[in-house]
């Protein structure tokens, strides 16, 4: 691996670009299997007999596991080098996939999902650490634009993408070749690492992880994920509140842990003064609901899609085209807009994503299921497109910017965090909403019944989606009018 080298003030070598492109590529692979599953859950529930809390499983299990995974990884990347928690990171992500292509059960298949996302979140952070050391000034800006182009299109492309390998692999083992077709990229992007990224170690003198408070911390979002996944299958036993009250309690814990640790001159995982910036607290309930919103409705169309209206996993891929070029649009202006406009840009963003969110809904309770094309969703998804594209980019800049610039890092792993697990929320409430809305009349169902059900089901789950967005849309107003820089 090579040393950082500029050439002028604000320029820096073309090697330095190439690795930007192989932290992208393996930003690519991350984001991308956290939706291209979705297209592939109906096949995966017929291969391996899974029951509908496991397809939420395999989702928010990744997305959990990314989330909780990168704080930890940040720090250790601080202590021993960014370059190395990147290039085992993402071997570790390689491996995990072939696991996930050869898992022979949905318990098996929820364990390797579980390590993929804790080895995608061990290398995410080491990406943004990467940026900040290699490009100076204005070239910084630059390269966070397209880091963030690169996660908006890469999340909305995976059910294309997941759809045209299923179509070409067919139902019955084909969902297995959307987890195989990161292995060549895997291998090429390790290999790259090696040879590109550089050697530098940014805190040699970092002190170790909280390792309580990151088991406190696991305890109490699982305790409070398991019954949201899989209560609608149990019929709510008493057990699924008394876990959710149990993760409230621990989540408390976490909190009076984090400030004992910071009163005894330790690093706490997540340090409790950031939590002084009224901002910042709005900025981080924020990613949470917007990640919850915008990663659900993914979810929501291929069930209803495949399941419910019976076309390929293609066909449902394609629903979601819209969305992806709407996403290169707004995230190729979001930098542009958000120097001129400010916060602005942002409650643009999110009121362009409500509003087409809030148009998918009254299409779903308005339109027959037999009436239903993917040509009737092609306005509302394209503007809520739009909209994400030009909110995902400069969102986490606006949220960081709420503190002090001693406490960015620090910052900037708590927003990826709440992300990911608001990614894991989403998926696990709105799963227990479709399927809990799900209402067959007895005997055997025809065609157009199962598609009625699934439609009624669908809108139910996608006004969730919604007001979520709506939400999203009037957390924005927490947010600074501008980025300090």
């Amino acid at each position: 691996m090579s040393d950082i080298t500029t050439t002028l003030p604000f320029s820096v070598p073309r090697r330095t670009w190439l690795s930007l492109s192989v932290l992208l590529l393996g930003v690519a692979m991350a984001l991308l299997d956290t939706t291209i599953v979705n297209v592939a859950l109906p096949t995966i529930r017929e291969s391996l007999s899974a029951s509908e809390s496991t397809l939420s499983w395999i989702i928010s299990g990744y997305a959990l596991a990314f989330g909780l995974a990168l704080i930890p990884a940040g720090r250790i990347g601080d202590r021993f080098g960014h370059a190395w928690m990147f290039i085992g990171g993402l071997a570790c992500f390689t491996l995990a996939s072939l696991w996930c292509g050869l898992a022979t059960g949905p318990t098996s298949l929820i364990v390797a999902r579980v390590v993929q996302g804790l080895a995608g979140g061990a290398f995410f952070p080491a990406v943004t650490a990467l940026i900040q050391l290699m490009f100076p000034g204005p070239l910084r800006g630059r390269a966070f634009a397209v880091m963030g182009a690169t996660i908006g299109f890469s999340t909305a492309l995976g059910p294309i993408v997941g759809g045209l390998l299923i179509e070409a692999f067919g139902t019955g083992d084909g969902w297995r070749t959307i987890f195989f077709v990161n292995l060549p990229f895997g291998v090429v992007a390790v290999t790259a690492a090696i040879w590109l990224l550089p050697r530098v170690v940014a805190g040699s003198q970092a002190r170790g992880v909280d390792v309580l408070g990151l088991v406190l911390l696991a305890g109490s979002l699982v305790a409070i994920l398991v019954p949201l996944i899989q209560g609608e299958d149990a019929g709510w036993p008493l057990w699924t509140w008394l876990s959710i009250a149990g993760g409230v309690v621990l989540l408390a814990v976490f909190g009076l842990w984090e400030v004992a640790v910071t009163r005894r001159g330790g690093t706490p995982l997540v340090p409790p003064r950031l939590f002084a910036h009224g901002h910042f607290t709005g900025g981080v309930i924020l990613a949470l609901v917007y990640f919850a919103a915008f990663t659900s409705i993914f979810f929501t169309i291929s069930i209803l899609w495949q399941a419910g209206l019976g076309h390929t996993a293609l066909e449902s891929g394609l629903v979601s085209i819209p969305f992806a070029i709407g996403s290169i649009i707004g995230a190729s202006q979001s930098d542009r807009l958000s120097a001129r406009l400010g916060r602005t840009v942002l409650v643009v963003g999110t009121g362009m994503v409500a509003l087409g969110l809030v148009a998918v809904w009254v299409i779903l309770r308005t339109v027959d299921a037999a009436d239903l094309t993917h040509w009737i969703l092609l306005p509302p998804l394209l503007v809520a497109g739009i909209g994400s594209g030009m909110f995902i980019a400069p969102n986490a800049q606006f949220i960081v910017a709420t503190v002090d610039r001693s406490e960015a890092g620090a910052a900037s792993g708590v927003v990826g965090t709440a992300q990911r697990v608001g990614s894991a929320a989403g998926i696990a409430v709105i799963g227990s909403v479709l399927f809990g809305s799900l209402d067959f009349p007895q005997g055997r169902p025809t065609p157009a019944v199962v598609a009625d059900v699934f439609t009624h089901a669908a809108a139910t789950a996608m006004v969730v989606s919604a007001a979520l967005a709506v939400l999203a849309f009037a957390l924005v107003f927490a947010l600074p009018k501008q980025v300090t820089h």
